[in-house]
């Protein structure tokens, strides 16, 4: 997840070493983000440590910031700030606390609050667009730049048109690709030079600052040689990888918005004289009673005071079933009521309330999350200083050898040019590109490139158990008969009887019906009596459908097999539900679980083979979860999990020096997706899970988890392949330009050297295709 260091310094300004740590304890969406974060934090420590408006750093950090802006268009870059700030003046005029923004949902009073400048800035779309606009017009420009240039119609063959004022066509040309394509780098750089974190923008901003200015001198400087057209086509391939890595990695972190959704506009407050008024959500008061219709959220956290109901509380608790609600009983904002209508007194509002607390807690992820430099940007450092060391020997030894020549000057040139090479810059953008296509094609969507790469070093997964796990559903796992009942007969009678009610179970009998291609018997007189279940005639014959509740009423015993039958089911926190015939013999028993997932097995297997702990998190019953663990072989399991509980458990691993991955899909597991190192989000769950999560599984299959550990694997080797091609030549190339080989006549020559470079470019692009043929399949599982 991105974060931006701006809403941090808006809640604590003034935090002793706040600045000097912003760097290394987020993460951001791209790298304009992060190194105009670092240039504000760098600049807040100077300001605070000095108490003054008007410091040289501040002043630094101005400069930096006109650079940036002189980097991006005037029109884009202008309403990234202005987002930002419409995010600030919201902050300060609306609600400062998520959960008072939570109740004024209606009035966007969650995007006002300080939540609002992390989502301005993780939205680079104008950072993206400004790379990709830059880059078509500098390539257009480029064209006419290579075709004059005399290097390349020496090693092409050919003779470019003459006419007044061609001979201009390539400096000119070159000029302005240089000062319009080259600016984002050079601005970058001098962030990378201010932070004092040599990286690929100064490596980039050292190879065509010397090319254009050796190019330039060219012109003036008999015996030299222009390379203009090595310049263009570095700037070209330079912004064109930093748009790939930019539109490859575009996120956009909702999660905290989403959670907002969760709370209606609007609620029906009771008053004094018994009537009801919509007010909205903001409004609400302890003691304030409201009237929650079937199908209506919960607006706060309250305590029901009339009525009966079930509510489904998965989105919150994650417990896979609805919850009965009587007077007395607790209920939670954000939760669903079904089938009956409630009076609740509220008791929790604002940031108090269960679902606000939550939201604190992903926000608290997502800013706890640190950062992970590219490897690209580790290479880069490191061959900027080589490129200045070796620049610097190479001077000397040939001014030593030979005087203070033309030939020192080119030499120089040759080594500070060649030092970065094309490849560089396409080395990890290309494979990330391809890797998240070829997840998107096998149903995983990237989010986070830095969590796509740290998936080959998972540990341990942590799924969770509603949803993920298990289809998150009733179905029937079991069923005896007794007397002459079959199977057959009971599931034909049962799903006739249930065939008109939408309640769980009774969609749970229809569908096993259906699975055994049963049909169903025709019924009548069909009664339904709350609390025990539904009676209906079939065949001129009375049958019951109910629970423990429906034998009891009518005091019938049940036989052995149905007893025993009834009591594993129990054991095993399975629901039971009883066939009576007659109202006075039990003829079937059904029992209805959670369904587990085939895939889970499969997935859990794989995991297994690949040394990887497995751990499930529940808000289910001990017996339940102990039940799935041990059905499905899970190493550890954690019940009654509350979503607090969750972030915890995954904290409390991390701790153990794991590095964990959670897999879930409700509002619940939001916490616990942000704080994992790696956070996988079921695509078929809730819209905050998806946001909250680094990589989403569309086709929701357990099995897609060892996919995309095994990809990210792949990618790895491709990238860490790719740097060592992008910079592996220079283990050759830097001593050749440095002339090490010149008393024997090799000599690298600036223009040479651009070729071997080139040729690297497309080694490095060819191998990162070959990830398209990477091997993610599931032993035993695909063809």
């Amino acid at each position: 997840m991105s974060n931006h260091p701006d809403h941090e310094n808006s809640e604590n300004p003034s935090a002793e070493g706040n600045s000097s740590h912003q760097s290394e304890g987020s993460v951001y969406c791209c790298r304009i983000c992060q190194l105009e974060a670092d240039a504000e934090a760098l600049a807040t420590t100077h300001a605070s440590s000095e108490q003054q408006t008007h410091s040289p750093e501040h002043e630094a950090h101005t400069a930096a910031d006109e650079a940036t802006t002189e980097s991006d268009s005037p029109d884009e870059h202008a309403h990234h700030e202005h987002e930002a700030e419409d995010g600030h003046r919201q902050a300060e005029t609306g609600h400062t606390h998520h959960g008072e923004a939570t109740h004024d949902h209606g009035a966007n009073g969650h995007e006002g609050g300080s939540h609002d400048d992390h989502g301005a800035h993780t939205d680079h779309t104008g950072h993206e667009g400004m790379f990709r606009r830059r880059f078509w017009v500098s390539l257009v420009l480029s064209v006419p730049v290579i075709f004059f240039s005399e290097f390349i119609q020496d090693v092409f063959g050919y003779t470019a048109p003459t006419f007044p004022g061609s001979a201009w066509i390539t400096p000119v040309l070159a000029v302005i690709v240089f000062g319009y394509g080259g600016v984002p780098f050079l601005s970058m750089a001098r962030t990378e030079l201010e932070n004092r974190e040599p990286g690929m923008m100064m490596l980039i901003s050292l190879a065509i600052t010397v090319a254009f200015v050796y190019s330039i001198g060219s012109l003036f400087l008999p015996g030299t040689t222009p390379f203009f057209w090595e310049l263009v086509t570095l700037i070209d391939i330079m912004l064109l990888g930093h748009w790939m890595e930019m539109r490859s990695v575009r996120q956009a972190s909702g999660a905290l918005d989403e959670l907002a959704k969760l709370m209606p506009d609007i609620a029906e407050r009771v008053t004094e004289s018994g009537d009801t008024e919509e007010v909205p959500v903001s409004e609400l008061g302890e003691d304030d009673v409201v009237l929650v219709r079937p199908g209506a959220s919960v607006p706060a956290d309250g305590e029901v005071v009339e009525g009966e109901s079930s509510v489904d509380e998965s989105m919150i608790t994650g417990e896979s079933r609805p919850v009965g609600k009587e007077p007395g009983s607790e209920v939670v904002a954000g939760t669903v009521n079904q089938d009956g209508s409630l009076r609740i007194k509220i008791t929790k509002t604002g940031e108090e309330t269960t679902l606000a607390g939550i939201m604190r807690l992903v926000d608290e992820a997502q800013k706890s999350k640190s950062r992970t430099q590219l490897l690209a940007d580790k290479a880069a450092g490191w061959l900027f200083y080589i490129a200045l060391g070796v620049a610097a020997i190479t001077a000397v030894a040939w001014v030593v050898a030979t005087g203070y020549n033309i030939t020192v000057l080119e030499r120089v040139v040759t080594v500070l040019v060649i030092a970065c090479p094309h490849a560089l810059g396409l080395a990890v953008p290309l494979v990330v590109a391809i890797n998240t296509s070829t997840a998107a094609q096998n149903g995983m969507l990237i989010r986070d490139r830095i969590a796509m790469e740290e998936s080959r070093n998972l540990d341990t997964v942590m799924f969770d158990k509603t949803g993920t796990l298990t289809k998150g559903e009733q179905g029937v796992v079991g069923v005896e008969t007794a007397g002459d009942w079959t199977e057959e007969r009971a599931f034909e009678v049962a799903a006739g009887v249930e065939g008109d009610s939408e309640h769980m179970i009774a969609r749970a009998i229809r569908d096993a019906a259906e699975e055994r291609d049963i049909q169903r018997a025709k019924v009548s007189n069909f009664e339904n009596f709350r609390g025990l279940g539904v009676r209906a005639t079939v065949d001129g014959e009375t049958v019951h459908i109910g629970g423990p509740n429906l034998i009891e009423k009518f005091g019938i015993e049940r036989s052995n097999e149905i007893a025993a039958f009834a009591e594993e089911a129990g054991s095993n926190a399975e629901t039971v539900i009883y066939l009576v015939h007659d109202e006075s013999e039990v003829v079937a028993a059904f029992a209805l679980a959670d369904v587990i997932r085939e895939e889970s097995r499969q997935a859990i297997e794989a995991l297994h083979a690949m040394d990887i702990e497995v751990a499930m998190l529940t808000g289910d019953s001990e017996d339940v979860a102990r039940a799935v663990s041990e059905e499905l072989g899970i190493d550890q399991y954690f019940a009654e999990v509350l979503p607090d509980e969750k972030d915890t458990k995954v904290e409390a691993l991390q701790s153990e020096g794991k590095l964990v991955a959670m897999v879930g899909d409700g509002v619940n597991d939001a916490p616990a997706l942000t704080r994992a190192d790696v956070g996988i989000a079921i695509g078929s769950g809730t819209d905050v899970a998806i946001e909250s999560g680094d990589i989403i599984l569309v086709d929701n299959n357990p099995l897609d988890v060892v996919r995309l550990i095994k990809l990210s694997k792949a990618s790895y080797r491709k990238m860490q392949e790719n740097l060592v091609w992008a910079t592996g030549y220079n283990v050759f190339a830097l001593p050749l330009a440095a002339g090490v080989l010149a008393p024997i006549g090799i000599l690298l020559s600036p223009a040479i050297g651009a070729v071997f470079m080139s040729l690297s470019t497309i080694i490095v692009a060819i191998n990162a295709r070959r990830l398209r043929s990477a091997d993610i399949s599931v032993p035993g599982i695909d063809a």
